[in-house]
């Protein structure tokens, strides 16, 4: 498509020629031309960017010769030229195998008036102000177990106490082939015993006093206690940004909710050709503002842990940090509501993408300021 000019005119009637291909080029929206033979025949910087290739690799080419998701566009645009009109989908799951690229989307296909068959697709990623809520949700549900945890360590714990001392009174005056059964009542009394101890850790109100910490160093603990134990058939991939700030927040801390992460992400993956990737980036413009919260939040620091399982079952996707919530067949299902909670008390925000072959659970934080203090986990 060659550079087309737009004449404005301004209420006193001076008239400027603007080039849209600079006004398209300035947005951070991916925009397409999609020709009536289905090819790409102009595409702005964001769409560049969005599909990994400079507008040479893709002018000129079918959308499902450049990305693995392009058949879904193509589908898209044709209806809106059979249809005359615009038309959208919205929460659109991309995955391209060939990137390892996850997103979500909205997809709107636009017919232009006067070029028969030709096709304006923009794309809208929903990649951090459009899930907020979702991830609230997340934190939302952490903060509801806070309050499980207290009430679980009072009126669960001191009548399993009575139990587990009546089945060691009630042991003497058994007989042998009995005593396994007082034996098994021990037993699972200490079981729920450490379900409700790792429950009460979600009722620490304690203040974070927040320092500076090398995130990567953290991750690279990780990596060193998850390859010489549970990760130990896995293949780990670094993808670091070495101009990334320190984050806000506790060591200890933090160290647990990455070694969270990666333990899933090791279950998750096969026992041969397994692989987690650790990524972070910086990304200066993330600000957040919350209702309820006067300053709005920055969160330019970005973890990843990516793996190659088989993904998320769509049945738990969206009551996946709630408690109790696991699709392991022994697992308690509190890891990740308790590793949200966690990145709540760092002012932080968690979240993931999942498909076939390919899960992302990305963390957002603050990087740390002479100004940060610890008031209830909250950032100054």
């Amino acid at each position: 498509m060659t550079p087309t000019a737009l004449r404005l005119i301004s209420v006193d009637g001076d008239s400027n020629d603007v080039d849209l291909n600079v006004v398209f080029n300035a947005l951070d929206m991916p925009i397409m031309v999609i020709s009536d033979d289905g090819g790409i025949i102009w595409t702005n910087t964001a769409a560049e960017h969005f599909m990994g290739k400079s507008s040479t690799g893709i002018l000129g080419h079918r959308l499902s010769e450049i990305v693995a998701w392009g058949d879904a566009m193509a589908t898209l645009a044709r209806r809106a030229t059979e249809q005359k009109i615009s038309v959208t989908e919205h929460g659109v799951e991309l995955h391209d195998p060939r990137q390892g690229k996850i997103a979500v989307v909205d997809i709107s296909a636009s017919p232009i008036s006067d070029m028969d068959g030709h096709v304006v697709l923009h794309l809208h990623e929903r990649t951090v102000s459009q899930q907020v809520d979702r991830r609230l949700g997340y934190l939302g549900a952490a903060r509801s177990v806070s309050g499980m945890g207290a009430v679980l360590a009072h009126e669960i714990k001191n009548p399993l106490s009575g139990i587990r001392g009546a089945s060691q009174l009630l042991e003497t005056h058994v007989n042998d082939g009995d005593k396994p059964l007082t034996t098994l009542i021990r037993d699972e009394v200490d079981r729920i015993c450490g379900l409700v101890d790792r429950m009460g850790q979600f009722s620490h109100e304690t203040p974070l006093h927040p320092v500076p910490v090398n995130i990567h160093q953290v991750l690279d603990r990780v990596h060193q206690v998850a390859a010489n134990g549970f990760a130990s058939h896995v293949h780990f991939v670094t993808n670091y940004d070495p101009s990334l700030p320190p984050a806000s927040g506790e060591r200890d801390h933090l160290i647990q909710i990455f070694l969270n992460l990666v333990k899933n992400a090791a279950e998750a993956v096969p026992l041969k050709g397994g692989e987690i990737c650790l990524t972070t980036a910086y990304r200066p413009g993330v600000r957040l503002s919350l209702s309820g919260e006067e300053a709005p939040r920055h969160l330019p620091l970005i973890v990843e842990v990516t793996d190659n399982g088989a993904g998320i079952s769509d049945d738990i996707r969206n009551y996946l940090f709630d408690p109790f919530v696991t699709s392991k067949p022994h697992g308690s299902g509190l890891g990740l509501a308790l590793t949200a909670k966690i990145v709540g008390d760092h002012g932080g925000l968690i979240d993931f993408d999942s498909a076939p072959g390919r899960s992302t659970f990305r963390v957002l934080l603050p990087f740390h300021t002479n100004n940060d203090v610890g008031v209830d986990g909250a950032l100054a």
